[in-house]
């Protein structure tokens, strides 16, 4: 009786005021942060803070006003920032069974669809993280053959600056063939020519999806994603480029399946074809061909872009301190000389070079905020209680720059990575690579390659600015953070 007296007096307007405001109250519930959990800025209803920035630069200024453990809330999600070494070490090494997941990012999953070892979790994350482990070093380190295919490239790298004859020229299409060779050769058992048409399409292809991923529209799929995917912007472009790899992926996979020969595995994907014969018992494992292409996927990426651009960054540091070029060149011909190629063997002789590329890793942040994790149970992280299943986000750049733990944070010094003696030196708050279960599993391969390629490079040629083009020293932020486009001078020594 009541509710048909209250429909005869309410309009149209009325209910539609009345829905909004049950709505509005139920968001409020739902979305309500109890006083256990990180502190953060007002959120809007509905939207929560969906204005906020998601660079490190806007991470910086959240934290400076709400501490190193603070949260935004997107959409519904929330999301918990961590601040300053000692706060990330505590998330990531400390407690490293309690961030151990990936959240849900719908832009991401819509590409790997939470298969291989980047985007899977639990059994199946598992059971791929250690195949990946044991076969990437039987195919490199176990047989010495990941040198030998650095090295090999190296040859290959500085005949293509050669062919410049010391005229400007870009150096991002030759480092980025140059360095995916490496792990391509481990893939699929052969490299590329750097003339070969389809492998670069499939480079730029990949190189644009990875800037345009970082973009305030493109994070926002993640926050919206039935929204988004009707409308058009970077996303779209990042799936469509992401459909376009597979397909070339695929066809690779297509020709392993054609010659595979079980008793004689070449790379990479023969041994997954052999594992996906061998667990077909297991089918939680997903040991699949859908698996496979995004393995692949995953590995090029990761063996490719950060190792490519930290290159870039060292080209445009050394033409902005040409003293510390000159000593690592005076390094490299006091322990290699001109008669041979770099080699492995030499890199404990060789401190100022190795303090010199840490230092460009450090001051280049090619990976700001690292890749976002999980709470895998609840957890306790700078006194705030931390539920199961929320989003982390490690903000990397803020151990490379901690004020506390670098001399002179933001100015490109290779003393930070030198003792009293000259001798190389680790830092416990060089974090590039993350840490803990989740941290790169190609950590040990950029390595190797940052330091052969980089001496290759500096044994035969100087670096110098295109008179009236010193290339910036600030940043491109897309997912990951390059140099601004720049020409350069290869000068042969």
């Amino acid at each position: 009786m009541i509710f048909q007296t209250l429909f005869e007096y309410l309009d149209i307007s009325s209910w539609l005021l009345f829905g909004f405001l049950a709505l509005l109250l139920t968001d409020v519930a739902r979305n309500w942060r109890p006083g256990t959990f990180p502190p953060g800025p007002l959120a809007l209803p509905f939207l929560g803070n969906v204005f906020a920035g998601m660079d490190y630069k806007s991470i910086e200024r959240l934290a400076k006003d709400y501490g190193p453990v603070c949260s935004l809330r997107k959409g519904s999600q929330r999301i918990v920032f961590v601040s300053g070494y000692r706060m990330v070490k505590e998330a990531l090494v400390n407690q490293l069974d309690s961030f151990a997941d990936r959240p849900k990012m719908p832009l991401f999953d819509e590409v790997f669809k939470g298969a291989g070892v980047g985007m899977s979790n639990g059994y199946p994350w598992k059971k791929h993280r250690k195949f990946m482990v044991s076969h990437l070093r039987y195919f490199g380190e176990g047989q010495r053959s990941l040198e030998n295919y650095i090295r090999v490239e190296c040859g290959y790298l500085c005949d293509a600056f050669k062919e410049e004859q010391g005229k400007p020229f870009n150096p991002q299409f030759a480092l980025t063939n140059a360095v995916s060779n490496v792990i391509a050769s481990v893939l699929f058992g052969h490299r590329f020519e750097y003339n070969d048409g389809n492998f670069r399409k499939f480079l730029e292809l990949d190189n644009e999806a990875i800037m345009l991923a970082g973009t305030t529209i493109a994070q926002l799929y993640n926050d919206f994603p039935s929204l988004l995917k009707r409308l058009p912007g970077p996303h779209q472009t990042v799936l469509g480029n992401y459909k376009t790899i597979e397909l070339y992926l695929m066809e690779e996979v297509r020709k392993h399946q054609e010659e595979w020969n079980p008793e004689q595995p070449r790379d990479f994907i023969d041994v997954y074809l052999a594992e996906i014969d061998k667990l077909k018992e297991d089918p939680l494992a997903c040991f699949n061909i859908e698996s496979l292409k995004v393995s692949i996927l995953e590995l090029l990426e990761a063996g490719t872009e950060t190792v490519a651009t930290t290159l870039r960054w060292a080209i445009v540091y050394m033409m902005h301190y040409p003293d510390i070029q000159k000593k690592v060149q005076a390094e490299i011909d006091n322990v290699i000389g001109q008669s041979r190629p770099p080699a492995l063997a030499d890199r404990p002789d060789m401190h100022y070079t190795e303090a010199v590329m840490y230092e460009t890793q450090r001051l280049g942040n090619i990976v700001p905020l690292g890749f976002p994790k999980m709470a895998s149970k609840e957890a306790t992280l700078g006194g705030y209680i931390i539920p199961k299943g929320t989003a982390i986000v490690t903000d990397l750049t803020s151990v490379l720059f901690d004020k506390n733990e670098w001399a002179t944070p933001d100015t490109f010094n290779p003393q930070h990575f030198l003792d009293s003696e000259g001798h190389f030196r680790r830092r416990e708050a060089f974090l590039p690579f993350s840490a803990g279960k989740r941290a790169c599993l190609g950590e040990q391969l950029a390595r190797m390659e940052l330091f052969l390629f980089f001496t290759a490079l500096l044994q035969r040629f100087t670096f110098t600015a295109v008179p009236g083009e010193m290339p910036s020293m600030q940043g491109v932020l897309g997912f990951t953070q390059s140099p601004k486009v720049f020409r350069f001078l290869a000068v042969p020594r």
